[in-house]
Order: C-alpha cells, then sequence, then structure tokens
C-alpha cells in the first residue's frame, strides 16, 4: 500500500471536516478523565463525529458503501444533498488517520479512549482505501485486505488442499470427476421451494433459541424474513436501527437443507443481527459513540462481522447437536429422509476443509495469476462446486473482491479467540459477547 503523503498539521485541520448537523439522540456521553490531556480527548470526540458526514458522502459516490445508519435523519440528508469530491473524502480520511497517530492516541489514558482511537484509527484507513479504490487507485490482494480490513491474509497455496480432496474421493458414492459428485450428491438435499419458509422459520428460531439462552437482547428486538433473486450472494441483513433487520435468503440456486441453520445464525443469531443491535444498544446509544452510528460495508468491522457470524454457527450448535437438530425438525419440516442426514453432514463437515481454497483462488485471481475462466475452473475443482455455483463464487469475488476474506479467515480468527476461554460454555459466550458489542477489531483477536 502506498504511504501516507506528509501533511502539515495546518493542512490536516483544513482537510478535516467541522463536526455539523443535529446532535444525536444518543450524543457522545464521554468526557475526558481526571488527569487525561483534554485536547486529546475533545480531538478523538471531535474526529469521531466527523467520521458519520465522511462516510454518509462517500456513500453518493459507490452505492453499497454504505451498509447501515441509524443516526439523525436530517445529517444523513445533508450529507447527501452536498457530498464532497470522492478525492476531498479521501484527503480528509487520510488526515484523520495522522491526526489520530500524531496528535490524539499519544496523548490519551484512559483505556476506554484508547480502545475506541485505536478503532476509529482502523475505521479512517479504510475509508482512505476504500476511496482511493474507488478513484481508480489498484492494490494487490494482500495490500487491499490489509487496508480494508485491518489484516494481512497468509493463505495456504492450493496444493495443500489436494490431499483433503483425495479423501472426499472415497466418502461420496459414484463416479466420474469428484466436484460433478458431490454437487449431485449435495442437490439431492435440496429444500422444495414451497417448504423455504417453514424451514426457515423454524432454523431462525432455534438459532434464536439458542442465543437467547446466553444473551439479554432488547424485548423490541426483531426481524422481516425475506426470499429474493438476482443477487450476487447468498444471504444478506440489512439492519434497520432500533434493533430490526431485514434478512434477505436469494433463491437464484436450490438451498440445500444445510443452508437454514448456516443463514438462521449468520445473518440473524448470534450472526449480524445480534451484532448490529448490540453495538447499537452498547456503543451507539450507551456510551454515545458516534462513528458506530453508521456502518461501512469495506471496514475492519466486517472482519468482526462476517468471522463471528460464521462461528456463531458452531458455537450455538457444538459438533453433534447441528445433526440432531437437523434430523429430527427440518428434515421432516423439508420432506428429506432423516435417515440419510449423518451421511449428508459428514460430507459437509469434510468439506469444510476447503473452504481457505476459495480465498487462495480469489487472491489469484484479483492480483493478474489467473483469467476468469480460470477462477471458475479452479473453483469447480477445490470448492467442489457445480459450473452454476462456481460462476456464482467467482462473481462474488468481482462485486466484493477482497471481501472473501472476513468469511474464512474472519471465521478462524474469532473461533481462536473464543477458543482460548477454554471449554467452558458460559465463558465461551461470554468472551463472543465481547466480540459482538465491544469496539473489537482483527488485531485484537490475536490477543489470547
Amino acid at each position: 500500500m502506498n504511504p501516507l503523503r506528509l501533511i502539515s498539521l495546518v493542512a490536516l485541520a483544513a482537510a478535516l471536516p467541522a463536526c455539523n448537523g443535529k446532535p444525536s439522540s444518543s450524543s457522545d456521553n464521554s468526557s475526558a478523565p481526571v488527569g487525561q490531556d483534554s485536547a486529546a480527548h475533545a480531538g478523538l470526540v471531535e474526529l469521531a463525529a466527523a467520521f458519520v458526514p465522511i462516510t454518509l458522502e462517500a456513500g453518493t459516490h459507490e452505492a453499497e458503501y454504505v451498509d447501515a445508519y441509524y443516526g439523525p435523519a436530517d445529517l444523513k440528508a445533508k450529507a447527501e444533498a452536498k457530498p464532497r469530491s470522492r478525492a476531498d473524502l479521501e484527503t480528509a480520511a487520510k488526515a484523520a488517520v495522522v491526526r489520530l497517530d500524531r496528535e490524539v492516541i499519544p496523548g490519551l489514558t484512559d483505556p476506554d479512549d484508547l480502545v475506541r482511537a485505536r478503532a476509529l484509527r482502523d475505521f479512517y484507513q479504510a475509508a482512505a482505501t476504500r476511496l482511493a479504490m474507488i478513484g481508480g487507485q489498484g492494490f494487490s490482494f494482500d495490500d487491499e485486505a490489509q487496508g480494508l480490513f485491518g489484516v494481512k491474509p497468509q493463505l495456504k497455496p492450493l496444493s495443500h488442499y489436494d490431499a483433503i480432496l483425495a479423501g472426499l474421493n472415497d466418502l461420496v458414492p459414484g463416479t466420474g470427476a469428484l466436484p460433478a459428485r458431490v454437487d449431485a450428491f449435495n442437490e439431492r438435499y435440496a429444500i422444495p421451494k414451497e417448504r423455504l419458509q417453514r424451514v426457515f422459520d423454524a432454523a431462525i428460531a432455534e438459532c434464536r433459541k439458542r442465543t437467547m439462552k446466553h444473551f439479554t437482547l432488547p424485548k423490541e428486538e426483531s426481524f422481516k424474513l425475506e426470499f429474493v433473486t438476482g443477487k450476487p450472494w447468498s444471504g444478506y441483513n440489512y439492519y434497520k436501527g432500533n434493533y430490526h433487520s431485514l434478512i434477505q435468503v436469494n433463491t437464484d440456486l436450490p438451498i440445500r437443507i444445510s443452508r437454514a441453520v448456516d443463514l438462521g445464525c449468520h445473518e440473524g443469531y448470534p450472526g449480524h443481527h445480534v451484532l448490529n443491535l448490540m453495538i447499537e444498544s452498547k456503543l451507539a446509544r450507551g456510551k454515545g459513540w458516534r462513528e458506530y452510528e453508521v456502518n461501512p460495508l469495506y471496514s475492519p468491522q466486517s472482519l468482526i462481522s462476517e468471522g463471528s457470524a460464521n462461528f456463531g454457527i458452531d458455537l450455538a450448535f457444538p459438533g453433534p447437536e447441528r445433526l440432531a437438530f437437523e434430523r429430527d425438525v427440518l428434515y421432516p419440516l423439508a420432506g428429506l429422509d432423516p435417515k440419510t442426514a449423518e451421511t449428508y453432514w459428514k460430507v459437509q463437515q469434510a468439506t469444510e476443509a476447503l473452504t481457505g481454497a476459495r480465498l487462495t483462488i480469489a487472491r489469484m485471481y484479483l492480483d493478474g495469476e489467473i483469467n476468469r475462466a480460470k477462477a471458475v475452473e479452479l473453483s469447480q475443482k477445490y470448492l467442489l462446486l457445480s459450473p452454476q455455483r462456481a460462476e456464482q463464487s467467482v462473481g462474488f469475488t468481482d462485486h466484493y473482491r477482497s471481501y472473501v476474506i472476513n468469511y474464512g479467515l474472519g471465521k478462524d480468527m474469532v473461533q481462536a479467540y473464543v477458543d482460548a476461554a477454554g471449554p467452558d460454555a458460559t465463558t465461551r459466550w461470554k468472551r463472543m459477547e465481547h466480540v459482538l458489542s465491544d469496539a473489537v477489531i482483527p488485531a485484537d483477536l490475536l490477543k489470547r
């Protein structure tokens, strides 16, 4: 990644926007602790407030830039009515990083402020990177991931996955090429469209029930489930604020029985819906940290969000508990034979070990080592996908680029962090709650 330009302190001050707009319904509740540099604390509060209009204005330059916003409506309207240029926003974001590094973080002593400032610094760095990308600047896959999501992935070569493929040869029945056999086997477990609603309702209800055993959520929390088509993703959570989410499931391709629990946990409980409402409740409302009223799609928070959502599946349904629930509850609702559930479950467990291959293929493709046709071919071989599903996988990479690291790598990082708490379920869920509701950044997950 290109180093930040050296900017004078005068230029830095000029580049940063004034904090304007109607005060938030939850104004910043923090005040400089006794003995702390009040100027550093004031700078932190100023930069936190400035992050919101910068993000909202950036959303006028890229349609998907803002993933969620639940701050004052008039601030959003003002930002969209007269946004700064992309270049000016990039300069402001870079200036904020420098100011945090030089003036703010060195002067802070309160632990809460330091945690907040370091997270805010990474948010601004991600904004600067994404705005540069919108302007046409190219980055290597690794540098892009570092700039946007705060981590440089260490990926395995595709040859690492050859032994896993060899093991799957004996597990999946039939003859012919392994990807075709696995796809044909998996298709036998597709949920009929007329049964999708009842299967997903049951899956999400169980995900919520298991999550509520460990978390206390606002009584007014809710979600709406929709089935849609024509999307580059399989599922999406649109967080609307006030503890409500719209969860959409893409039905372009047949949905297999395993995806009900996957998406129920990932998009709902204890995944995106829970993380977003906890952030709103604890940070945006509870502490008045205004930067958490807006959620950019390309941010270190996305690695936390996607990683915790994927690991949340295993946390809520450890080991054979998932198999038992799917076999005894979901299979009958889907009209599938429960006697075959264990065989399907074993294949899914085995193919999980191939997840990292998707990231390696994405890096090779985006760095220009292979063309798109080769990326589709390798996705079929190493992810055991049909041509149609391989096209969808590479299409996601076309659209979201290095965002793909947040699923596999993010899950590994969150899992390692929670596993470090030991085997006690209560302790593990407590550590997960910290990941979901505090100002955690990817670097924090490496601290055991």
